[in-house]
């Protein structure tokens, strides 16, 4: 991790929420905002590091992810960006750079349309924005899915900070499924309405496909387009692509500090 003397975590009241978030490093805000079933760590663990060197770190945790609380509500992207968007007020942070992967790339397109006066430049990674992005295959996959379908380390990262709440993690789950089933995306022309400044990264074997990649590259207005080889998080990391606890892919860390050091 980043210097501990520059780290501080704590919890925020936030739309009926007691949502959790952790600082790393001084400079520049960049809002990290994880995968389903995720959590800051799991997603962000292995580059938080190298980022906080040069900027502030703001890692967020999403309703019922995590340490954060739950509502009597479905999640919604457009909930997680409100969310996201009182957490930044709350801590003083009036613009940022923002970096989401998978569903947290779907939370950051909703707050560059809901809250486009936040954004500074945005990194969507391993993120669609229509159904067609992904085969149709991925989305027959939730027909039949259990909890046992979610990978392992997941599940034990999100009991570890949980107290082992086995109840609060098949929530979780029961609600992350039920967003995706009922994914609609977004359309052509809210992507168009997107004027920060976006990289667009996915992985050559990702969810979302490469073809698909390069309509988000073409279809929002001032964008970069980055496809690394592998899969679904390879390039960032992500604790459930490891193997055996060692990160040997593609790093994307010093693309993502290059673009968003670019004036």
């Amino acid at each position: 991790m980043a210097d501990n003397n520059n780290f501080k975590s704590g919890y925020s009241i936030v739309n009926g929420l007691t949502m959790y978030y952790e600082i790393y490093g001084q400079g520049k805000p960049l809002v990290l905002i994880h995968g389903g079933g995720s959590t800051i760590q799991t997603t962000f663990g292995r580059i938080i590091p190298q980022l906080a060197m040069n900027r502030q770190i703001i890692g967020v945790e999403l309703q019922a992810h995590g340490r954060t609380s739950d509502r009597k509500t479905d999640l919604t992207f457009e909930q997680d960006a409100d969310d996201v968007a009182i957490l930044l007020g709350n801590l003083k942070i009036s613009k940022a750079d923002f970096l989401g992967f998978s569903n947290g790339g779907h939370s950051a397109i909703e707050i560059a349309i809901r809250q486009p006066e936040l954004v500074n430049k945005m990194i969507l990674a391993s993120a669609f924005y229509r159904r067609s992005g992904a085969s149709p295959q991925f989305w027959k996959g939730f027909d039949h899915v259990t909890l046992n379908d979610m990978p392992q380390v997941l599940r034990n990262a999100f009991l570890a900070v949980n107290n082992n709440n086995t109840e609060a993690l098949m929530n979780m789950f029961n609600k992350d499924m039920r967003r995706l089933k009922t994914f609609q995306g977004w359309s052509d022309a809210q992507m168009k309405s997107i004027n920060s400044p976006t990289l667009v990264i996915n992985g050559s074997k990702d969810i979302g496909s490469p073809e698909h990649a390069v309509e988000m590259y073409r279809i929002i207005p001032n964008c970069e387009l980055a496809i690394f080889p592998g899969g679904h998080g390879d390039y960032l990391g992500a604790l459930e692509t490891l193997d055996k606890g060692m990160w040997t892919k593609f790093n994307a860390t010093y693309l993502i500090e290059e673009f968003l050091d670019k004036v």
